[in-house]
């Protein structure tokens, strides 16, 4: 079975579980942080589960010590700063890897939108 979404021409309304950025995905530093996203894919042990995100501007603390995830940047502008490492900034058309055990600060200066894919 091939699962197939067209994750950038979807509406910020047609995402589905708005909510406040919050623990365990990530922690907002400066008050909050709304996302939507739309999961496509899960597999049945919960290991790699797939789909498209969306955040609005803010920064929020990320601890991948549990998983890693794999980012494409559809739209949007984010400066990822590794915690004692490297800054890197995304934008459209850049694919990001966060290797499992990574901590640093996500700081969305533009509504973001991504497909990922998060791995166990």
């Amino acid at each position: 079975m091939t699962i197939s979404l067209d994750a950038g021409s979807l509406s910020s309304d047609e995402l589905e579980d708005e909510k406040d950025l919050a623990p365990p995905t990530a922690t907002p530093l400066a008050g909050p942080m709304r996302t939507r996203g739309r999961r496509i894919f899960s597999s049945d042990d919960g290991r790699i589960v797939s789909g498209t995100w969306e955040c609005d501007p803010g920064e929020s603390a990320w601890d991948f010590s549990d998983r890693g995830e794999v980012v494409h940047a559809l739209s949007g502008r984010m400066t990822c700063a590794e915690k004692g490492g490297a800054t890197t900034e995304v934008g459209p058309g850049t694919t990001s890897v966060f290797p499992i055990g990574r901590q640093g600060t996500w700081t969305i200066h533009e509504t973001l939108r991504k497909v990922f894919v998060i791995y166990r």
